[in-house]
């Protein structure tokens, strides 16, 4: 009888507390051990990864910067761990940080949720299918033409310097 009465309790508790929790997270899978994982959404992913800077550096479908790896869903692991792809991105951290100060004047800031919907993009073969320079905010595309001015810029000093050396 107590056990009957400690599962409804159970019960009765999760169902009070339950509406609350979904106002404060996004819908994502509840674990046992109070871990919540975010939902992965491949269509905000598309938006934030050209938001957000990430296209500066990596493209898509031939879709942006070149200084980084191309994240074509096609070139993807599948079945995709989401936790092993942080792990890559940690693993370049030091270089993905300099790249971002030097590209976008400061680091990007991403929370869990907005990192799981770019992890779901970068394995999103339909949602990729849409992504196109459309997607991009003119100040992030501002910033890739600028980019651009600045390689050309620094090849054009190259070739006079070797031209010097002639």
């Amino acid at each position: 009888m107590a056990i009957c009465k400690s599962i409804s309790m159970t019960v009765l508790a999760f169902a009070i507390a339950a509406p609350a929790l979904a106002e404060t997270h996004d819908p994502g899978m509840m674990m046992s051990s109070g871990l919540i994982l975010p939902q992965m959404d491949a269509e905000e992913g598309r938006t934030l990864f050209a938001s957000k800077g990430c296209v500066v550096c990596h493209s898509i479908n031939g879709v942006g910067g070149t200084d980084a790896p191309m994240l074509d869903a096609e070139f993807m692991d599948t079945p995709m761990n989401p936790f092993e792809f942080a792990a890559r991105m940690w693993r370049g951290a030091d270089a993905m940080v300099e790249l971002q100060r030097d590209e976008l004047g400061e680091v990007i800031d991403l929370n869990g949720e907005e990192l799981a919907a770019i992890i779901a993009f970068v394995h999103s073969t339909e949602e990729q299918v849409k992504f196109s320079e459309e997607d991009i905010p003119e100040e992030i595309e501002a910033m890739m033409g600028h980019a651009e001015e600045e390689e050309a810029h620094s090849e054009d000093e190259k070739e006079d310097d070797h031209a010097e050396d002639n």
